[in-house]
This record gives structure tokens, sequence and C-alpha cells, in this order.
């Protein structure tokens, strides 16, 4: 008990400092940093490995929960009786009830803490998840337009819940982890979000090979779900680890939060890059919602959209895993971000020709393999920059703001490209749905697509520039603890 006294005096007046400081200038975060660096030692714990674990799961079943319908979206149109518009929207309601609830998460994480926003993320899921399915009970079923309303009301209180498991990962990283592994361990909790829905991309064409199936669907995707809540509510109690395990951790919540909102939007390096990562996020929420009618029209089956999306999220996750290696070692956020963007607008650019051409699915594998990888890498790495360019605003409000950019930009865009189909009846070449009176050719979408992605990549490599904040204070504060051990020698 006396060592924890010890370790938490230094961190209560760090932030009476920063309650005092003016937190925009850079001489400020100097100021702070060297009453940071009075800090005499650091320590890890190993429950940091089980919050991970915890966030991981949480976030792939979220995930799973968003996009289940997706892969299967003609067989689930069958099913409930509606149109694929219809389905489309099971999907969009995440992000339009993502965007006020994002200013409420960012608060929540910043003021009540890490373990506060674990717990209720993960009790609105599990909710959620069952009541999805509840409306596949019998008797709903007999009635389309009560188990429709029904597995919108589950869906929405699932959507709740995003912006909370969205905005945890870079807090996570700064709160429990030290310096040398926070871009791995928030490319880990990150990439569990694409790992969901990959296991969806995978899960849904195998367990619903028939309308009939849907609703065994939403009891295996409850499963996750239920077990996410029991271990979050039974092993997150702390609100951070009782001695930080970096010296930036123990200010990684003093910063008020609408002051911290003031900060962000006259940051003229953040503004841009909530703007583009904001705009990537978009076409990768409007991509992986899309991606099965994209294909059909053009012939191709459940089975191939699916291993397109999986290998898409696979090889996502070993380019982050790769990039997020690589920066913690290096520290060269701003150009593994830069270059990640061009190989990434790149590629869609290949995918929008492509996809447009018949049985060439081989190269459409590949290609998605390609996009995955290059760009997944942006996701994480640009959470870290996202901190290192605002600090010491709260990683709440800095990653919170700038997926709340991505939600925004995926609901105009996924209205958009829905608006640019060209509707067709339907063909024996295309595998949309034997019972789909008419089909969509997405080739105007795709060709959108890939012109958004470009212009968004074109602005950040040309116009970000910035310092790393939170480095430069951590190497301040190292300097100043230096300099008093060889004062007190």
């Amino acid at each position: 008990m006396a060592e924890a006294d010890i370790h938490h005096e230094p961190v209560h007046n760090a932030h009476d400092d920063a309650g005092q400081l003016p937190v925009a200038e850079e001489d400020a975060s100097y100021e702070r940093c060297q009453a940071l660096g009075k800090l005499s030692q650091v320590r890890l714990y190993n429950k940091r490995w089980f919050v991970l674990a915890v966030v991981c799961l949480l976030n792939s079943s979220n995930a799973m929960l968003w996009i289940s319908f997706a892969p299967v979206a003609d067989l689930a149109a069958i099913n409930l009786k509606c149109s694929l518009d219809t389905i489309n929207y099971l999907s969009l309601v995440y992000l339009i009830i993502s965007i006020p609830m994002g200013f409420i998460a960012s608060w929540l994480l910043d003021t009540l803490g890490l373990n506060y926003a674990i717990i209720i993320s993960s009790w609105l899921n599990m909710t959620g998840s069952i009541v999805r399915s509840v409306s596949a009970v019998t008797f709903l079923m007999n009635t389309g337009t009560s188990s429709l309303v029904c597995l919108f009301v589950g869906q929405s209180i699932c959507a709740v819940a995003q912006p909370l498991v969205l905005f945890v990962p870079a807090k996570l990283a700064a709160v429990w982890f030290p310096e040398h592994q926070r871009a791995t361990a928030n490319m880990i909790a990150s990439m569990s979000n694409p790992f969901g829905i990959f296991l969806a991309n995978i899960l849904s064409p195998v367990i619903v090979s028939r309308a009939e199936d849907l609703p065994i669907l939403h009891c295996v995707y409850g499963i996750p779900a239920v077990l996410a809540c029991i271990l979050a509510t039974a092993g997150v109690h702390e609100k951070a680890p009782p001695t930080p395990p970096s010296v930036s951790a123990v200010n990684s919540a003093s910063e008020p939060f609408f002051a911290g909102l003031k900060q962000l939007i006259k940051n003229k390096a953040y503004i841009i890059l909530m703007i583009c990562f904001g705009s990537g996020l978009g076409i990768f929420t409007a991509f992986s919602a899309f991606l099965e009618q994209i294909l059909c029209f053009n012939g191709y089956s459940n089975f191939i959209s699916g291993l397109c999306g999986a290998l898409f999220i696979v090889f996502g996750a070993i380019g982050a895993l790769l990039c997020g290696l690589y920066v913690d070692r290096t520290k060269k956020f701003t150009e593994v971000v830069k270059i990640s963007f061009a190989l990434t607008a790149f590629t869609v650019i290949v995918f929008a020709v492509v996809s447009n051409l018949k049985k060439v699915a081989p190269l459409l594998v590949v290609i998605c393999s390609l996009l995955g990888f290059f760009g997944f890498a942006i996701y994480p790495i640009s959470m870290e920059l996202a901190v290192e360019c605002s600090y010491p605003v709260g990683e709440g409000s800095s990653t919170g703001l700038a997926f709340i950019s991505g939600q925004v930009q995926g609901l105009i865009y996924m209205v958009l490209f829905q608006s640019l189909t060209k509707p067709y009846a339907a063909s024996p070449l295309s595998s949309c749905g034997k019972n789909q009176t008419e089909i969509y050719d997405w080739s105007i979408a795709t060709l959108v697509m890939a012109g958004i992605c470009s212009i968004g990549t074109c602005i950040f490599i040309i116009f970000f520039h910035t310092d790393y904040k939170r480095l430069k204070a951590e190497l301040a504060a190292e300097k100043e603890k230096h300099e008093d051990q060889l004062v007190h020698e």
C-alpha cells in the first residue's frame, strides 16, 4: 500500500499542473513533462494482457453483429421478405447511431475511465445480440414486420455500443502498455474489429446456405457477445494500473473533455488526419457492406465474395502487425501511413476495374488481399499518430473524433454508392439471389469509390506534417529525470 501511495502522489501533482498550464503550446507541454519526469519508476502488470484479450473479444463480437448480414444479403432479404436496401440499412444503422453516440463515448472514456467504457459497451453489445435473437423466435417469424422491427431494435442497441468499442484501443495502449509496446497493443486491439468482420464473412455463408437458416446465425453470433460481457464484468475493475507503465500514461486523462475538443479543432495536422482517415474508414465500411452485392452482379458466388472479404481481413492483419512492429521500433508514424495510403489508393483503383470483369475470381482474391494488406496498416498507426499530433489531449477525444469523421463519411458514401447503382432485370449469369427480380450494377459506384480514395490520399501526402508531441514529451521527461539523478549523485 505504501508503494502505491508513493507512485500516486506524482500523478496527482501532474494533474494539478495540467490544470494551470496553457496546454495548447509546446512550451507548456515541455513544462508538464518536467513535472512528469519526477516519477521515480514505472511498472508493468501482466493483467494488461487480460484486459487486451477482453477488448479484442468485445471488438470482434460487435463487428460480427454489425456485418453479419452483408455476406448473405440476398438470402437475408428473402428470409425477412424485404428488399436489399432494407438489409443494407441493418449495416447503415450502425453509422447513423454511432455519430451522435461518438461524442458521448469520447466523454465517457476520458472522464469516467477505461473500465466503465469496457463494461458498459459489453452489456450493450450482449443486450443487442439477445434482442436480435428474439427476432428469430418462431412466433415472430410468422409475422415479417414484427421480426424486422425486433431485428432493427437489437441492431440499434449493438450500434450504441460500437463507439465505445472502437475508441478503446488507443486509450488501452496508453494506460496499460509501455512506450515500446503501445503501437503493437493498439494494433492488436484495433485489428480485432476487422477480425470480427473476417469471421462474419466466413461464418455467415457457411451458416446461411438457405434463407431458412437465418435464425441460426443470430444464435451463433450471440455466444461471443455473452462471453465478452461476463469476462468484462468479472475481470475489468480498474480504471488504470496502480503504477503507470510510461511517463505519459499519468497524463492520459488530464485534459478536460471540452477543452480537449477545442484544442483539436485548432490543430491543423489533426484536422487533416481526421478527414483523410475518416475518408478511408468510410470507404472501408462501404466496401465491407457492399462487397457481396458488387461481385454477384458479374456472377461471383457468395463463397467467392466471402473468400475475398476474409482474405481482405487476414492480409490486413498481417500488414497491420508488420507495420505496428516496425513503428514500435522506428517511430516512423507519418512515413508508414503515407506510403500505405498511396498503395491503398492504387489497389482500390485496380479493384474498381477488375470487379467489373467476369471469370477472374483468382485475380479478385489477390487484389482484395493486397487491399487489406496496405489498407489495414493505416488503421492502428493512424490512431497512434492522432494521439502523437494532439498530445496532451485525451486519447478518447483524439481517436474518437477521427472515428466520428469516419462514421459520418461512411454514412454519406453508403448512401451515395447505393444511389449510383443501376437496376437491371435478373440475369441467369448473376448470382444475386435466385428469387430476386432485380439486380444492381455497381460499376459507377466502384469508380467513384476509387476517385474518393485517391483524392484523400493526395491531400494527406501533400499537406500532413506534424511533430510527435507525446514522444517529445516523454524524451524531455526522461532527460529531466536523468538530470535529477545526476544532481542527487
